[in-house]
């Protein structure tokens, strides 16, 4: 593989550098530039004028509105140097360039390359060179020409749809170039994941597009926001930030977008199996393509709009057969008797022993359609690929490379993790259910095991279509009544202060996203476990450190 420079620009600093992929959103404070993931090695590490040093990026797709915050403020890295194809970052970084003149360079290196660079001290970079501690690397361009338009698509670009669609297929002719695609293919749908208010840039970027006479070309959903667009003001969410959050928000439904406002499109009018679409946010990705068999790269925030706005998507990655098929076999052992907690722990140790391939997971059964969910989701977390297979139970398993290495993850493993994701006190003030957004039968299963009042705050983040489906049926009276509280549109991976209760020093969740993200977002220790562990622990503020008996 040649050193190519993905995105051209000058640059210097000190090298930083580490082997396992990050996700900037989640994992990265873009008011500080520091690495705010406690379970990465680079936690603590302020990232602003480094050269910045990775395999890859990882976990969500909003890396890339934090990416572009960071060089809109000054607190980016100088440069990022990639081994793996990588989106995320990349898209932030061009976004930086193409729409607001802020250079920020983006590298991909051989695996030796890489290595030598990581080991170095210092990296100078120019338009065809990396100069490190005595070495030159030489760099070479993306070729740009390889990519085929038909006349529609040219005529996008030319400007004869309008500014924003001349935008849009110019950033999605730049993303193909990069990954050497030689088509865009058409989509049938898009779903949004820009509109979460992950930092100024988001709303930045889309007032831009928005201002510009953005329309989206093909249905387009949106996930989950940063508000309840309703009630965000009777919360007591300050106008500084619920203003700005609920204006990104009603610039996509202005550019066209239906205000769906969920993290799980695929609980409602779920795509069919070989449908292409262009969705965003990491959880929807994985679990349209593993679950269902729908066929969707893992876009980055801004990236789906563009898809949207031409109803184009590069033909690249888990679009095409071949990329689509197991590269390690994963078997697993599950103890028996594994309650819920099971699933989103073999995902988050899934994606850790496949964080740059597709996985087959073999050796598991009894799995719900809630438990897929977590798995993709907590899967999402650790893993930078877009899809994974579960053996007698997605529908593309039969997919296996012939070269697909094999590796396992034991009782001992399962244990490990429980305890990784278990660093906080017994004493709980906050259980968190809803990441991703709950389903009607999650919630149905809460109040059941409720069985009486709540003695903490205990919330649900949901979609709207969900909550009307539990009003209908009595279970929202029933949780209501319990002291839960019901909140739509945002999530949890966006939830802010005072609608976060201040005073909570501990949550409880049993979702393997939140309890990965939840430390460096929320700045809360965390406890993760079953769905009855978490209403034991709202009716009693307690969670036991104890392992649960499944894995004693």
């Amino acid at each position: 593989m040649t050193a190519t420079l993905v995105l051209p620009g000058s640059a210097q600093g000190p090298v930083l550098a580490a082997d396992e992929p990050l996700s900037f959103w989640g994992g990265v404070d873009p008011a500080t530039g520091t690495v705010i993931d406690v379970h990465h090695a680079l936690a603590g590490q302020c990232l602003t004028g480094t050269v910045l040093v990775l395999p890859g990026t990882r976990g969500s797709c909003s890396g890339s509105g934090v990416v572009l915050d960071l060089a809109l403020s000054g607190r980016a890295p100088a440069a990022l140097v990639f081994s793996d194809p990588e989106d995320v970052a990349t898209l932030g970084a061009l976004i930086a360039g193409r729409m607001f003149g802020r250079t920020l360079p983006v590298i991909r290196l051989s695996a030796a390359d890489h290595a030598r660079l990581a080991r170095a001290t210092h990296a100078r970079i120019t338009p065809d060179r990396i100069e490190t501690d005595g070495a030159t690397i030489p760099l070479t361009a993306p070729d740009a020409a390889a990519l085929e338009l038909t006349e529609t698509e040219r005529a996008m670009l030319d400007g004869r749809n309008g500014e924003a669609a001349a935008l849009a297929m110019d950033i999605l002719a730049a993303m193909a170039a990069q990954h050497g695609a030689r088509r865009l293919i058409p989509v049938t749908r898009a779903h949004i994941d820009g509109c979460i208010y992950a930092s100024p840039a988001n709303l930045t970027f889309a007032r831009r597009m928005a201002d510009l006479g953005a329309q989206v070309r093909v249905p387009t959903s949106t996930n989950a926001i940063s508000v309840d667009h309703e009630s965000w003001r009777a919360q007591g969410v300050p106008p500084s930030f619920g203003g700005p959050a609920q204006r990104l928000a009603d610039a996509y439904v202005e550019m066209g977008c239906r205000p769906s406002f969920t993290c799980a499109p695929y609980q409602h009018e779920p795509p069919a199996r070989g449908e292409v679409i262009g969705w965003s946010e990491s959880n929807a990705v994985i679990h349209a393509n593993s679950v269902l068999g729908a066929r969707t790269a893992k876009h980055p925030d801004f990236l789906d709009l563009c898809i949207a706005v031409t109803g184009r998507a590069p033909e690249t990655g888990v679009y095409l057969d071949e990329n689509r098929a197991a590269r390690r076999i994963i078997d697993v052992s599950q103890p028996p008797g594994a309650d819920d907690a099971f699933w989103p722990l073999l995902g988050w140790l899934a994606g850790e022993r496949a964080p740059d391939r597709i996985p087959l997971i073999r050796g598991v059964a009894g799995a719900s359609a809630d438990d897929l969910r977590a798995l993709c989701a907590a899967f999402g977390t650790t893993s930078a690929a877009p899809m994974l297979h579960v053996e007698g139970v997605t529908p593309e398993a039969h997919q296996v490379a012939p070269d697909a290495d094999r590796m396992g993850i034991t009782a001992a493993d399962l244990a490990a993790a429980w305890r990784t994701l278990n660093d906080g006190p017994e004493a709980v003030e906050l259980v968190a259910i809803g990441s991703p957004h709950a389903s009607a039968a999650e919630c149905r299963a809460l109040a059941g095991l409720l069985g009486g009042p709540v003695a903490i705050a205990t919330i649900v983040t949901l979609s709207r279509r969900e909550l009307d489906a539990i009003r209908r049926d009595g279970t929202a009276a029933r949780l209501e009544a319990a002291g839960v509280q019901l909140i739509p549109d945002l999530c949890w991976c966006s939830i802010s202060e005072p609608v976060f209760p201040p005073a909570t020093r501990t949550v409880m969740t049993n979702s393997g996203k939140y309890a990965h993200y939840g430390p460096g977002l929320s700045g809360r220790a965390l406890r993760f476990g079953s769905l009855a562990d978490c209403a034991r622990a709202a009716r009693s503020g307690r969670a036991p450190r104890t392992l649960p008996d499944w894995l004693s």
